[in-house]
């Protein structure tokens, strides 16, 4: 499972003993992997601060999980043609998140412990805020470039009624510049050639003999030419609807078709400018964003810790990995159990309805006696 619970308890003798027994249960019950969780010591400073800290970050926390879930799914958006590999960019410091979370070690030299608690959390949050301002960005200028390039491919789609028609036709389709001359292009359903061959010349004054050739299908239609006299357009039309054959409003214009050529091969090798640079900066901040993320959680233990068991710090940090989805609820019982003397009166109302192993006492409820925070990798995937 790519889910994580970070605990802590205090580190005195009684407490220790309580997470070699949580261990012991855990391992032999197969619910979860545990490991220690390192966490330096802090410049507390005063109760009051650690409180402002603990909103703060509670705050940032929330902000950090939705940035790097919007940053895994612009790495999907931009790999569209290579979604398998999307993985292999969602990394943190070189690894796979799940590695780097069970090996986690406080960055010194990124977040110093030697300063206060409120530069190292200010520290984290300017950085998370400048890549969420440089997402925004980024993505937007490719977002507009895959919009247009997009909009453009839709032109080429559909059917004879609505695609655009300037990749299909050619000059030598039309009678061009012509004072007296107009070539139409009209839209007949399949069953209906024969019947457009033998009528075409007469359903109008005009319509000069064997002018007609088809030039483009879809699944139901053909696209053919016709070409008459102006002045006989607008009755050929009329004609035209009433035997269902359908013409096409286009004026060919050189110009204008070399025009939207020209943009879907700018547009495209714009999108493939784009594409490495804003794939190497989404890899290298997500992973940025990532370590500042579990730094956060790590702080939130901290202040939790210092909060809860009080001072001077004393406790220890342990990470559980639940081996599987159908096991969290006992493994909270357990954890439950271990723990309740941290809160006896609370558990006591809690812990009534219990289940007997060797020297645990388990609830089918949920209790947090201990500090608890979750990590959810699930949902990056």
């Amino acid at each position: 499972m790519s889910e994580f619970w970070l605990i802590s308890a205090p580190g005195d003798k009684e407490n220790l003993q309580a997470l070699e027994r949580m261990n012991t249960v855990t391992s032999k019950s197969n619910l979860s992997y545990n490991t220690k969780f390192t966490i330096p010591d802090f410049k507390v400073g005063t109760l009051d601060s650690l409180v402002g800290l603990s909103d703060e970050l509670g705050k940032l926390d929330t902000f950090a999980e939705s940035l790097i879930k919007r940053m895994a799914q612009s790495v999907v958006e931009v790999m569209e043609d290579a979604k398998g590999k999307v993985q292999e960019n969602l990394l943190a410091n070189g690894v796979d998140l799940t590695s780097f979370v069970t090996r986690f070690e406080w960055d010194m030299a990124k977040y110093p412990v030697k300063q206060p608690l409120v530069s190292v959390v200010d520290t984290i949050a300017k950085q998370l805020a400048q890549i969420e301002t440089d997402l925004k960005s980024r993505t937007a200028a490719y977002n507009t470039l895959k919009t247009n390039l997009e909009n453009l491919e839709k032109k080429s789609m559909g059917n004879l009624f609505t695609r655009t028609l300037s990749d299909i036709v050619s000059k030598e389709d039309f009678v061009l510049d012509s004072e007296y001359l107009i070539t139409l292009l009209v839209i007949v359903p399949k069953p209906s050639y024969a019947q457009w061959q033998k009528t075409y010349e007469s359903l109008s004054d005009m319509v000069v003999p064997r002018s007609t050739k088809l030039i483009a299908e879809d699944n139901n239609d053909g696209l053919f030419t016709v070409t008459l006299f102006r002045k006989v357009i607008d009755d050929f039309k009329i004609k035209a609807k009433e035997n269902k054959f359908t013409v096409r409003e286009f004026y060919y214009d050189e110009k204008e078709i070399k025009r939207e050529k020209e943009e879907m091969t700018r547009l495209l090798s714009d999108k493939k400018q784009h594409y490495g640079p804003l794939l190497r900066w989404l890899k290298v901040n997500f992973s940025e964003a990532f370590i500042a993320w579990i730094h956060i959680k790590a702080l939130r233990v901290f202040v939790e810790s210092v909060l809860r068991y009080g001072l001077p710090v004393n406790f220890q940090a342990v990470l559980l990995q639940p081996h599987k989805k159908s096991s969290t609820k006992r493994l909270r019982e357990v954890l439950n159990s271990v723990f309740r003397h941290l809160d006896e009166v609370a558990a006591a109302s809690i812990l009534d309805a219990s289940v007997e192993i060797p020297g645990l006492q388990l609830s089918n409820q949920d209790y947090f006696p201990y500090v608890y925070f979750h990590i959810d990798l699930s949902l990056l995937d």
